[in-house]
């Protein structure tokens, strides 16, 4: 039994390995960068010829081309030159489990879910392997930034965090931890559907397990709430619950439930939830969310469209139901963001993530409303939109070098910078390219 147990370890340590990338974090350049002559997108102003001044990470100043006073490079001062090239945001994937899974089919690699219905107190960012082969792959296309998100088959499951795509460790790599804690709305089904008495039987059992769920659900949130307040009062608890501890900032305020639900019913029942545990709510996946506009706006909710490539969910739906969906929100004047699944299946393709937003522009949402999507926007949701989402001064120096829109799939990422750090732009997929565009080379040459 030892050595099956030595052999196991071992067999986990190969993975570690083979599931590595050998891109080296970069490191923190020294004086004053300029990148000069380029087309600059703040995102949140109109866009420009111009140069920018990054120093310590930070963008110190953006403005305007000027003929009459070329930008000279200086012993601290280093010139790039952009002509022809734009500057725009790097981009924010808001639901993924990045970091916490590599290949779905190992369960070894595999991070994201823990046992249990209500787990308040897991927390993403400690478990995101900085080491992963998925990270280089999504930043090369200009996602540098992205929402880690324990899922889990239960209620409660966990705290995100949000994570850049650079770094040797975890703690390197967390911009903003306890974002939100996540919540999976359970199916409420209506047993009134039922087309015989064996499915009517079977709805019913399971409409009456929904209720015990939400019960619960709520169960959890009140004994949160007591035991907070019994700690108030003295040593009235000899022992500490990590649980309902995690949920402080929830039951403060401070800390936003991300309810993962997508039924109009539900959404309303997640909305009617969330009031009267006088919490904040942000919806996660929402495909039914224009038709609750008028509840969402009434009370201020934010919604993160996940995804917009999509069939619809009913069958007498309208093909594009999914792809309007971003457009109909923006034009009520309800708060969104774009995002992908954020499933295990998914975690390999969050570099798509502009085309999402892609796809909502061409159903109708107006091309810097989908810029917006998925820079300033989910900056502005997940609480860090005084440091990432748009190109400001003051703001950290997190943009992608490209050749015109990010959003278009013939466009390419020459460069991206995290605080101001160049990122490695290689990744499995690049090397493999490369590899065997040489073997093609040599047959010809033969």
């Amino acid at each position: 039994m030892r050595n099956c147990f030595i052999l196991y370890l071992i067999w986990l340590g190969h993975l570690a390995i083979v599931f590595a990338n050998d891109n080296v974090p970069s490191l923190k350049p020294t004086g004053t960068l300029v990148f000069s002559e380029a087309t600059i997108h703040p995102v949140s102003s109109d866009s420009f010829i111009g140069s920018m001044f990054i120093e310590d990470g930070k963008i110190k100043k953006i403005e305007r081309a000027n003929p009459d006073k070329p930008i000279k490079e200086r012993k601290s001062v280093k010139v790039i030159n952009c002509l022809g090239r734009h500057i725009y945001p790097g981009m924010i994937a808001s639901n993924t489990v990045l970091g916490l899974t590599e290949i779905r089919a190992v369960r070894a690699t595999r991070d994201m879910i823990e046992f249990g219905d209500i787990n308040p107190n897991v927390r993403a960012e400690v478990t995101v392997n900085p080491d992963s082969e998925l990270l280089p792959v999504t930043r090369s296309n200009g996602v540098l930034h992205v929402l880690s998100v324990p899922q889990s088959n239960g209620l409660i499951a966990g705290q995100s965090a949000l994570m850049k795509l650079d770094g040797w460790t975890w703690e390197e790599m967390t911009v903003k931890s306890s974002v939100g804690m996540h919540l999976r709305w359970p199916n409420v089904p209506d047993p009134g559907r039922a087309l015989n008495a064996k499915q009517k039987k079977a709805l019913k059992e399971a409409s009456d397990k929904t209720k015990l769920q939400l019960k619960r659900l709520e169960e959890s949130f009140n004994n949160a709430r007591a035991y907070l307040n019994a700690k108030k009062v003295g040593n009235l608890l000899k022992k500490t619950d990590l649980r309902w501890e995690a949920m402080k900032g929830v039951l403060s305020g401070s800390v936003p439930i991300y309810v993962h639900v997508n039924r109009l019913f539900e959404i309303q029942e997640a909305v009617k939830f969330a009031l009267e545990q006088k919490v904040k709510i942000v919806i996660v996946g929402g495909s039914d969310a224009w038709r609750a506009i008028p509840l969402l706006k009434k009370h201020n909710v934010s919604v993160i469209i996940s995804p917009v490539n999509s069939l619809p969910g009913r069958r007498w739906e309208n093909y594009d139901t999914p792809m309007v969906n971003p457009v109909k929100l923006q034009r009520a004047g309800v708060r969104f963001c774009i995002a992908g699944r954020g499933g295990s299946m998914d975690a390999p393709h969050e570099r798509n993530l502009p085309y999402q937003a892609a796809r909502a522009a061409a159903f109708g949402l107006p091309r810097e409303e989908a810029l917006k999507s998925v820079t300033l926007y989910p900056a502005q949701i997940l609480g860090v939109d005084d440091r990432l989402g748009s190109l400001e001064e003051g703001k950290n120096a997190t943009f992608i070098i490209t050749s015109g829109d990010p959003l278009e799939v013939t466009t390419k990422i020459f460069n991206a910078y995290i605080g101001g750090r160049p990122i490695d732009m290689s990744n499995k997929q690049t090397r493999l390219y490369e590899k065997y565009k040489k073997k093609y080379l040599q047959k010809n040459r033969g």
